[in-house]
Formats: structure tokens, sequence, C-alpha cells
């Protein structure tokens, strides 16, 4: 029972394949920060906060460029983006070993602003194959596989820098990414599910009618996510490091990522959608807490389990979201603003929480990126509540029954009538069921009110659709 989400999901046609693709996809472009910063160092033989601006270019590029790829495969289609990402970021990572470092610097924000979409694309081929009934376990099992990649890219690309040395690293990443776009292409995933226009079709959809204060609330969830994510991972390093026992690091940080292994999966199976802030914030709270056990690495690693298991669950929360909020013309560019609220948070978390380590105490990282989440929680809470409300009350109000009238020889079953445009004709006593205005059951669960109330859309195929993550 607990795997028939799952089972269901890995059922539908498409899905299969394109976890797999995507999952080795993206362990060439987890590994770029490691050996971009090895490299730097030891080929280099600059210092880590040179290193640190390289990565920081790569990310700026990034961040910028996630969301107007993901427009170009909104307006063009999927492959003429993967045939120019893939040369482009190919031919950077083969020119870059070879450059000096100024030029490294400067090169590397047009890498990162052609990278590979691979993130953004599967998330986007997701909410297209899969209804919406699914997309949950399907989002969650994207979070579970990007933690897999992240998991194997950093320590690939770390051994290979090491072994043989930063240039032949970076060529190796070239390899890698030739071979991602060039799977990307052959599946070419559909980015548009079948009850959708198609991109032949040519429907524009303006920016202000999707990008709303409620999409941009998800969005700051999700970058105060990743910041708390990478802010963690620098203050177990910095902890560990303090109290001599820097040889537990690796141990403790996959304990970490085992944790949101765990988490994604339960929350895959759940059949109630979460908002996003609800479990960023306890997530935030939490990694503050893990500060008390900065003593000890089994400590520590004990503390990290409950934040630790809430971390892929936000993030599917939030891919989750971002997806039914958004229309199918413009679902790439709001996945592409949804990578780049990932991409900043990560460049963010970092540097937080060493501030806090270099100038307080190693385990204040904690205390910092932890409270910054839990601030972005709390500005974005009222903001969900009064949403919600309004929701409730809208799905309350959209539709009201006009029960039978045997007095007029009326005694056809009740009809329902919109409350916008017909009074209620309503009698004591009388008690019929509310139905909503196409003569469907008004959904008493969270999938009318979350799903395409939330997304502004009140159509049927959009509340009751056609059968069709790290970074």
């Amino acid at each position: 029972m607990l795997l028939k989400p799952y089972r269901e999901t890995l059922a539908l046609p498409g899905i299969k394949s394109l976890l797999a693709v995507a999952t080795l996809a993206r362990i060439p472009i987890a590994a770029g920060a490691v050996v971009v910063t090895l490299h730097v160092v030891t080929d280099l033989d600059r210092g880590y906060g040179a290193a640190g601006l390289v990565g920081a270019a790569l990310t700026v590029g990034g961040s910028v460029g996630a969301p107007v790829m993901g427009r170009l495969i909104d307006r063009r289609g999927l492959r003429p983006v993967l045939l120019l990402t893939t040369v482009a970021e190919v031919t950077f990572w083969t020119v870059a070993q070879a450059l000096p470092y100024w030029p490294l610097l400067v090169v590397a924000l047009f890498g990162g602003f052609l990278a590979l979409p691979a993130f953004s694309v599967a998330r986007q081929s997701i909410a297209a194959l899969t209804p919406e009934a699914q997309r949950l376990p399907a989002f969650a099992l994207d979070s579970i596989t990007t933690e897999i990649s992240f998991m194997a890219g950093p320590a690939l690309g770390a051994y290979i820098a090491t072994a043989h040395g930063g240039r032949p690293a970076m060529l190796a990443i070239a390899a890698g990414i030739l071979v991602s776009g060039l799977g990307l292409w052959l599946l070419n995933p559909p980015i548009r599910a079948d009850h959708e226009a198609p991109i032949e079709a040519g429907e524009r959809i303006a920016r202000r009618t999707w990008l709303r204060p409620r999409l941009v609330a998800v969005l700051a969830v999700t970058l105060a996510a990743t910041l708390v994510l990478s802010g963690t991972d620098v203050t177990i390093v910095a902890v560990l490091r303090e109290n001599g026992e820097l040889s537990y690091a690796g141990f403790v940080m996959s304990l970490w990522a085992f944790y949101s292994l765990l988490g994604g999966f339960a929350y895959g199976t759940m059949h109630r959608r979460l908002p996003a802030v609800v479990l960023l914030t306890p997530m935030a709270v939490l990694t503050m807490a893990v500060a008390l056990g900065a003593a000890h690495w089994w400590l520590l690693a004990a503390l990290l389990i409950p934040c630790g298991a809430l971390c892929a669950p936000t993030i599917t929360a939030s891919a989750d979201a971002v997806s039914r909020m958004t229309p199918a013309a413009a679902r790439g560019e709001a996945m592409g603003l949804h990578n780049s609220s990932l991409t900043v948070g990560v460049a963010l978390g970092g540097p937080l929480a060493g501030l806090a380590a270099d100038t307080i105490a190693p385990a204040w990282g904690f205390i910092a990126v932890g409270g910054v989440g839990t601030l972005i929680a709390l500005a974005v809470i009222p903001a969900e509540l009064l949403h919600r409300r309004s929701r409730l009350q809208e799905a309350a109000g959209l539709a009201v029954t006009e029960p039978a009238r045997p007095e007029l020889g009326l005694a056809e079953p009740a009809r329902t009538q919109p409350a916008r445009t017909q009074p209620a004709l309503t009698e004591p006593g009388l008690a019929v069921p509310a139905q909503a205005a196409d003569d469907r059951p008004v959904a008493d669960d969270r999938s009318f009110a979350d799903g395409a109330l939330e997304s502004g859309a009140a159509g049927p195929a959009e509340v009751f659709p056609s059968p069709a993550g790290r970074s």
C-alpha cells in the first residue's frame, strides 16, 4: 500500500525513461562546482576565495539563464534549446580548462547562462506527463533522484580531480554534458500534456497573468530551503573541523542526504498536499536546534534527522506548487525561475553560514541559515493563510443548490446554479449535497481549493485533468 503511489506513477508512459535520463544527466552538472574549485586552487594556484568567485559567476549566469532558456522552450520547443545549451556548455568546459584565471572568471558567466537545463526540463516534463493527482509522487521521485545525482556527482568529480588533475576532470565534465544533452535530445520528453495546446499553436501568455505574489512567495520559500541546505553543509564541515572530528564529515553528510531521501520517499506516499512553507518552517527551526549537538559528531548526526527529513519534501512541494500555478504555455519559464531560486539559495547559504562560523562560532552557522529560513517562512505564512481562507470561501460560494419543489410538480433531481448568476432557492428542512457548476461534487480535499483555484483556473480541464527536488 505504501508503494502504490509510486507504482502507479512509474506505470505512466515516459516517466521511467525520463527519471533515468535526468538522473544521469545531472551527475556531471552536480560535479561542476567541486571540479572548478579544485582546478582554480590546484592548477591555477589561487585561493578558495578566488575559486568561490568563479563558482559565483557560474551561479549568477545560471540564475539569469534558466528562465530565459525556459521561455525559449515555451516558444521554440525543447530540442533547439537542448542543442544550443549542449554545444555551449561543452565548449565552455573544453575551453575553460586552458584559460588563465581572469578570462575564466568572465567566461564562467556565459557558461552558466547557457548551461544545460536538465533540472528544469525534467520537472517541466513531469508536469506534462502526469495528471495532477499523481504529480506529488512524481516530483518526490524527481527529488530523490536529484539527491542521488548530488551524492554521486561531487564524489566522482573530486576523485578525478585529485587523482588526475583539475583539467582532465573539466574535460570529463564536458564529455558528460555531451552525453547528457544527447540523451535528453534523443528522449525528447514532452513538455505539454495531450490536452494542452501544443507549441505550434503559438499560444502566448502574458507574464503578469501568472507571475503573481502567490508564485513569488513559493519561489521565496524555494530559495530559503536551499539556503538552509547549503548553509548546513558548510556548517557541518566547520563544526567537525573545530572539534577535530573532520574525518567524520563525509559520513555525517551522507547521513544528512540519506535523511532527505527517506523524507522525500515518505512525502511522496501522502494523499494530502502540504504547502511548501508548512514544510520549510519546521525545517528551518529544527536546523537552528542542530547547534545544540555541536559537541560530538554522533549527536550532530542525530539532530540532523528531523530537519534532514524535511529537505526533499520542501523542494518537492515547491516544484509541485509551481507546476499547478502556471499555465502550460509558460511552464518552462516558471520552472526556470524555480531552478533559479534553488541556485540562488545554494549560492547564498554557504557564505552566510561561513560568515557566522568565522565571526562568532562554527555552530552559529546553523542558527544563521535556520534563522533566515524562519524569517522568510514567517513572512510568507500570513499570505498563505489569507490565500487559503479566500479560496475556501470562493470554493464554498462557487455553487448553491436548487432543491426539488414538490408543490410545483418538480420531481427531477436538484440542479446546481452558479451563485453569482442566480440566487439560491432554499426551504427549511431541505438538505441537498452541494455541487459544483458542472454538476460535479465540490471536492472536500485540497485538490480543488489548492489545485485549480491555486493556479487561478476554474475550467474542468484544470480541476479534473484528463489522463495524459537539490539543485
